[in-house]
């Protein structure tokens, strides 16, 4: 995935290597704050996008403190679409788009804008900034239609493109994307925000270049990518060697209705090197949640990492790694023009839990459960608040839960594994700038994954339609069928999914955890939830002071302490949040569970789904105690979901219980 090079003959000294490699983040670093001052859109501005910078073959020699996981395994690969699109015809002055995830990529709306670097006629280095658009085009507000099979449905494809030819601002070009975009002005001042950033990084490059000179900079480029390298190999050969594989699972393909659609990670160390196979994945399926090859190297990427998190990370941590996506056209290797603008909420997440879950077994002390993947809601139209009834767009993305770790609960309310330096966006910025007014936004009660050690709990978000008109919603998630798991006995958290009420109706109508173009209007309602974590261990061993600590604090009820952790709780004054554990009870309580609960896991499934519509169990009954996923509007029962999600329980939670 990245290349050694030549470099001059010539080694530096610890001290002025360490410098250097610290100059190269700051320079990235310094690129961010650019973004973040100069930016247009509230979607930049929450922290969604990326820096690098690359040595002059197009290798990422350094990536910020804050930039987001899922942008970093690729960037590399589109500073080397440039440099072979305009091999030999890359002058100074030059800046150049390109957001195609054929060629490495993420999706479209992820834009990069790439600045060779001179020192005279040669080059030293590329700067590189990435940024997510609100719109990049395509179908739907927002550029996120689930019903797209193929990169047509989802926005403007730009292949290599010159933006500035030897300086000179290529207006026609710029407008021809800008006039391909529901938000040009936006648009606009975001890519001259990344613009400026690259010029930041040359400034300070070339600040450099005058202090230590060309060739010590050249050399440093190189020695930085070498130096993580040796670090990466050196913490590699001390694993154990072997081989390790599991999976998970996206919801459905809607080509071929229900049914978990299976992502399979093989993970073997041989020595100082780790190889990655996924093999044996799923055909691409008919929406836009399959990854391209760049994404799905970045899950891998991201995954590794969390269990290195002191390693400097740019292309001489991928070097060790040797990634086989298996073969073109699988839901992990989606060739062009099969649709992926959805890969962040669909195989990307699902490839990065599947490496924190091989990593655990390597390294136990450090092992997580599966985590929040990121989901997106966007609701697009007019504002009726404005004179001319502008476009806007809501573009939003919420916390959740991470994966309990050994030894500790999993962190609640975080950014999720896409890359926890993005921000969740302000309600009051929003409401400023939409007309959709924020009803709730809080931490929800019982969605961490119960075990020893609890998964963090996420969010519940709603809101209301106000003035608008022509209005559409999408929604980008998807873990409403293969909910976040737990391991080594955990239980899993929550079912997925947005809940629409229309105005002047009281009853919510569940439209699923992915759709698109649903039009909505004035005072309609909508609240979702986000995944909370997985927990890790026995529920029924967690200490009975913890679970009543949870409930004091609000992440657990009294109910599911009873339900999930056989922990019986008197209340004494709920609004004084004054509670005790009943231990005889608990006792008595938690040999019932003990000896019931294989049972509940084979209990007649369709049972089990007409007592949930006749209302006796509720979602948590049928999915923690029961393994039974169901359409949790209609409730009716989704056999081979629920054949397949038992058989995942088996294995990762019922195979631990004593």
């Amino acid at each position: 995935m990245t290349q050694r090079t030549a470099t001059p003959a010539k080694s530096l000294d610890p001290v002025t290597l360490e410098v250097l490699k610290n100059s190269f983040t700051t320079i990235v670093d310094e690129m961010a704050e650019q973004i973040l001052r100069t930016c247009h859109s509230f979607v930049m501005y929450a922290r969604d996008f990326s820096s690098a910078l690359c040595d002059r073959h197009g290798n990422t020699a350094m990536q910020g403190s804050y930039d987001i996981a899922v942008h970093v395994g690729t960037l590399h690969f589109t500073a080397k679409a440039v440099i072979e699109a305009f091999e030999g015809d890359i002058r100074p002055g030059d800046v150049f788009a390109i957001n195609d995830p054929y060629l490495g990529g993420t999706h479209f709306s992820d834009v990069r804008i790439v600045r060779p670097i001179f020192v005279g006629d040669e080059i030293i280095a590329y700067a590189q900034s990435n940024g997510h658009w609100a719109d990049i085009g395509g179908s739907v507000p927002g550029s996120f239609d689930v019903n797209a099979k193929e990169h047509f449905g989802e926005g403007l494809r730009i292949p290599p493109v010159r933006i500035y030819d030897r300086g000179r601002y290529c207006e026609d070009v710029v407008r021809l994307i800008m006039s391909n975009t529901r938000a040009p002005a936006a648009a606009t001042g975001d890519l001259e925000s990344q613009v400026s950033a690259t010029q930041v990084a040359e400034r300070e490059m070339l600040r450099l270049v005058d202090k230590y000179g060309k060739d010590t900079i050249l050399v440093a480029l190189e020695e930085v990518q070498d130096y993580v390298e040796q670090l990466t190999r050196q913490r590699v050969a001390e694993m154990p060697d072997g081989t390790w594989e599991t999976e998970d699972y996206i919801d459905y393909d809607p080509a071929i209705g229900e049914g978990l659609i299976p992502i399979k990670v093989k993970m073997t160390i041989e020595g100082d090197r780790v190889l990655y196979d996924l093999t044996g994945s799923h055909p691409a399926i008919g929406t836009f949640l399959n990854a391209s090859l760049g994404a799905t190297f970045s899950g891998v990427v991201t995954g590794t990492k969390m269990f290195f998190p002191d390693l400097p990370l740019n292309s001489g941590f991928y070097r060790p790694l040797e990634v086989n996506p298996g073969p073109e056209g699988t839901v992990v290797n989606a060739p062009w023009p099969v649709a992926v603008t959805g890969f962040c909420s669909g195989a990307y997440g699902k490839i990065v839990n599947c490496v924190f879950e091989l990593w655990s077994k390597v390294q136990p002390d450090r092992a997580i459960a599966c985590c929040v993947d990121i989901e997106y809601l966007l609701v697009g139209g007019r504002d009726g608040r404005t004179p001319d009834n502008d476009i806007f767009m809501w573009y939003d993305w919420m916390s959740g839960g991470w994966g309990a770790r050994n030894g500790k609960d999993g962190n609640t309310a975080t950014s999720s594994v896409f890359g926890v330096g993005e921000a969740i966006q302000p309600v009051e910025g929003q409401e400023r700038l939409c007309p959709v007014v924020t009803s709730e936004h809080q931490i929800l009660m019982d969605s961490g994954g119960p075990g020893t050690y609890r998964g963090g709990c996420g969010v519940q978000k709603g809101g209301e339609l106000t003035e608008v008109a022509g209005t559409v919603m999408s929604y980008c998630c998807d873990r409403a069928r293969s909910v976040v798991w737990g391991m080594d006995g955990g239980l899993p958290s929550l079912p997925l999914g947005l809940w629409l009420t229309r105005a002047g109706e009281d009853e919510p109508r569940y439209l699923g955890a992915i759709f698109s173009n649903v039009p909505v209007g004035p005072g309609d309602r909508f609240t979702r939830p986000s995944a909370g974590g997985g927990g890790i261990g026995d529920p029924l061993l967690r200490d009975p002071d913890l679970v009543c600590e949870d409930v004091v604090d609000g992440y657990v009820s009294v109910d599911r302490a009873r339900k999930d952790y056989g922990v019986v709780i008197r209340v004494i004054d709920s609004e004084l949040a004054m509670y005790e554990v009943d231990l005889d009870a608990t006792s008595a309580e938690r040999t019932r569970i003990a000896g019931a609960r294989h049972g509940w896991l084979e209990e007649p499934a369709d049972a089990v789904a007409e007592r949930y519509r006749a209302g006796e169990i509720d979602a948590l009954d049928a999915v923690r105690q029961h393994g039974v996923i169901l359409d949790w509007g209609t409730g009716e029962l989704l056999p081979k979901t629920t054949a397949q999600f038992r058989q995942m329980l088996a294995r990762r939670t019922a195979a631990f219980w004593g």
